[in-house]
Order: structure tokens, then sequence, then C-alpha cells
């Protein structure tokens, strides 16, 4: 059997056509686009061609989009960058306990520099509560920084109702979209953000690019300088082959969305349904039905999720998990953590992502494959002691 791949929120493979989109772009598309020549001329349409298609992905418009190098990059310029921008005005920022590193570390930052951050908690499933928000807003609040869609454990927030919320209250709205982008519809205006982050290799695009949606008159400071490039928002010469192709994958998963996540939804279900059926004492995480699609995360107790990860890419297969033994931090993930999983259970999680190509096949060879590892590992346990 070929190998399979079920990391697909970490990075995807790119639709063919991405990759004959980039090609020239490697070769004889070489001008930069703020020269005035013919050579620039043309990759100045190029990049705002995909700007056009990344825009349309999201419901805005094609000059409220600032191209980055990832979605890590979009989270820095929207959190440092209206935070400086308004700090006269008020020095309070309101995220959650589950957000990416790449907006908790900038909020870290930034709170040594003497902004003050309220994380709000979230309940087993990990949605944060509408009234715990509007309780945390002060005179000083500046921004509100919610992930739309968690990629550890999946769950979608009611951005919408935040939206409300923060509209009510003149705040600005950033949401961390990276995740969701190419998984479920997102709509600026329907979603009520202000900014939003997203990045290319969630949808079949290049890894190494990205995005952030800022509606218009929303005030940020580049964290890059020392060009005009983005409307001066962000410097340095464009990745341009990775914007053609990110453009070009944005249209694509807009075209192609919603016949994806119907078979994403039912492999997903069979996994599910196939694994708490064949092993004992798993915990599901995040929420059932508020969740990507596609989407399973699990802990299984008394496993590591570096030795599952191990045997399994041994049988071919390629997963994630958040567990301690496979994360560069060596510690409990916080997302974990913060649902309520006890270090122990969390310490054998997993992460199933599926994407367009993957089969029944594949799925049915998984659910064959994992409860004979588990068993092995549970037998080498010291902490299991009861028969499976």
């Amino acid at each position: 059997m070929q190998p399979v791949y079920f990391d697909h929120i970490a990075a995807n493979p790119l639709y063919p056509e991405v990759i004959d989109a980039m090609l020239p772009y490697f070769k004889d598309k070489y001008g930069n686009p703020a020269s005035l020549h013919q050579w620039g001329q043309d990759t100045k349409q190029a990049l705002e061609t995909a700007r056009e298609q990344t825009a349309k992905l999201i419901g805005a418009k094609a000059e409220d989009i600032y191209f980055t190098a990832s979605g890590s990059e979009a989270n820095n310029l929207a959190i440092k960058g209206v935070a400086q921008a308004r700090q006269k005005k008020g020095r309070h920022i309101i995220t959650s306990q589950i957000e990416h590193y790449s907006i908790s570390h900038p909020l870290k930052t930034l709170s040594r520099q003497g902004f003050e951050i309220t994380y709000l908690p979230v309940d087993n499933y990990g949605m944060i509560s509408l009234s715990d928000l509007e309780a945390a807003i002060r005179d000083d609040t500046i921004l509100v920084s919610i992930t739309l869609a968690n990629s550890e454990i999946g769950a979608i927030q009611p951005l919408a109702k935040i939206g409300q919320i923060t509209k009510d209250n003149n705040l600005y709205l950033h949401t961390d979209a990276v995740a969701a982008m190419g998984s479920i519809p997102v709509n600026v205006d329907e979603l009520g953000v202000d900014l939003l982050s997203l990045a290319g290799n969630q949808f079949y695009g290049p890894l190494g690019v990205g995005a952030l949606y800022a509606r218009h008159g929303v005030r940020f400071l580049p964290q890059i300088e020392g060009g005009t490039q983005e409307g001066g928002k962000r410097a340095g010469g464009h990745n341009l082959a990775g914007i053609v192709g990110m453009g070009c994958a944005a249209e694509l998963i807009g075209r192609d969305m919603a016949k994806i996540n119907e078979k994403l939804t039912r492999l997903q279900q069979k996994i599910t349904k196939g694994l708490t059926e064949q092993i004992k004492e798993i915990i599901l995480t995040g929420h059932p039905s508020n969740r990507l699609p596609g989407h399973i995360s699990l802990c299984v107790k008394y496993v590591e999720g570096e030795s599952m990860l191990l045997f399994l890419n041994m049988q071919g297969f390629a997963v994630a998990s958040g567990s301690a033994c496979t994360s560069l931090a060596l510690k409990t993930s916080p997302v974990l953590a913060a649902i309520g999983v006890d270090p122990a259970t969390a310490n054998g999680s997993m992460v199933i992502s599926l994407g367009k190509d993957n089969t029944e096949e594949q799925v049915e060879q998984f659910l064959k494959v994992l409860p004979p590892i588990i068993k092995r590992l549970r037998a080498m346990s010291p902490l299991y002691t009861k028969d499976d």
C-alpha cells in the first residue's frame, strides 16, 4: 500500500494547477513588480490578480489584502501592528487561552512592554463564553483576537456572535483563520472581523506565503520596514511564485470546497466511529459538531503520542500529535490543558486531518492498523493494567 498522508492541518499537497501557475515565475517571469519596465509590469499584474483571487475567497476587497510570508507573520503584523498604532487609546487586549503560538507569543512580548492581556478561558470543548468576553471589555480595550478554528482540536468559535459584540463596543476584532481557510466558508463581513490572517498551505497552495486582511480604515503599523511594498505595510521583495500559487489555490478551493467537505465529513465520521468502537479508553477532544470537516482529535490513555506516530509512520501513515514528547517545547499542550485534559492523558494525543485526495480504502486500512499498535504499546506501558 502507498504511504497515506493524514496530516493536512500542517501542510497540503498542491493542486496540479497551482504548480503549473507557479512555474513561469521560477523561470521566465522574474521581473520586480515595483519596476516600470515590461518585465516588472507583467509580474505586477500577476501580483494583483492573486490579490483579487485571495480577496474573493473571503468576500473582501482586493485593496484590503496584504501579502506576508506566512500565517504566523500575518498574526504578528495584526497583533503588534494594531497595538502599536492604538496604544494611545488603550493598552488592553483580549484573547483566548487556546490561541496559536503566533498569537500568544507576540502578546507576551506586548505584555512586557506594558500592555495588559486578558486570556478568556474555554470550556471542555474549547469554546469561549460570550458572557466572559463581554465582561472582559474595558474602556481601554483596543483589540480582541480569537481564532476561528483551532488546529489542534478542530473547534470552531462562534465568530459572528463575537463580531457583533466587538462591533457594539467599537473594538477591532482579529481572527487567526489559518486552520479554517479552505475547510469552511469564510466571509469577513458575515463574521464581522476587522483583521483576518490566512496561509496558502492550508488550501492546497504553497508553504511560505500568507496574507493579512485589514478592513479599510483599520490602523496598524508595519513590522518589517524599509520599503513601500504592500502599501508600505510590509517591506521586502515579494515571493511572487508563492503568491501566484496561493491566488490560484484560493480560486480552486472556492470552487471545490463544498464537494470536498462532503467527502471529508463522511470519512471523519467513519474514523471516529471505528476508533471509538475498537479502542477502549480514548477521549475525543474538541467540539463534537462545531469542528473542522475531516479533523479528528483524540487522546489515547496509557500511550505516548510519539510512540503512536512512530509506529504509524512505519506502517506508512502520517498523523500528528500535540503531546509533550513530539513538541519542541517539551511540555503539555496548552490547548489540551485549557480544555481540562490531565497531563498524563494529554501525552497520548493524536490529530488526524484529512484532505481531498484521501479515500475510503485508506481510512479502512488505518482502522485496521491502529488498534493493534495501541494494544502493543499498552502492553509495554507500566500504567496499563486492564485487558484490552
